[in-house]
């Protein structure tokens, strides 16, 4: 059975998003924020007194998951209301899934085998 050789670049253009997703979740206060938020829309007020943290840091760790496209907000007033995106946890749940399928897919064996008949 001949398998073609495993291409080594993969476009930058497909890893950008999934990327930006992941260094915005590479961080403790910002997973915080998630699980936070995992139970429903809250105010940066809320948010604010939960994290124990001033409004310019979390605003910052804000704009980078809205950023990433896992955050939304609206405005009510002078407040702000964050809430998860589901639609950007769920392509990011999809990215890692077909990493996860391919290793786990018989051709994946065959590439990682192919080294030793060299």
């Amino acid at each position: 059975m001949y398998n073609p050789p495993m291409t080594t670049t993969i476009s930058p253009a497909r890893l950008a998003l999934p990327l930006q997703r992941i260094k915005a979740l590479a961080d403790e206060k910002r997973l915080r924020i998630l699980l936070l938020l995992s139970r429903g829309e809250r105010c940066v007020c809320e948010l604010t007194e939960a994290l124990d943290a001033g409004q310019s840091l979390l605003s910052f760790h804000l704009r980078t998951l809205k950023d990433a496209g896992l955050v939304t907000d609206r405005r009510e007033g002078r407040w702000a209301y964050y809430a998860i995106s589901p639609a950007g946890l769920s392509e990011l749940e999809a990215f890692l899934r077909s990493i996860r399928e391919g290793a786990e897919s018989p051709d994946a064996q065959q590439v990682r085998s192919s080294c030793d008949t060299r």
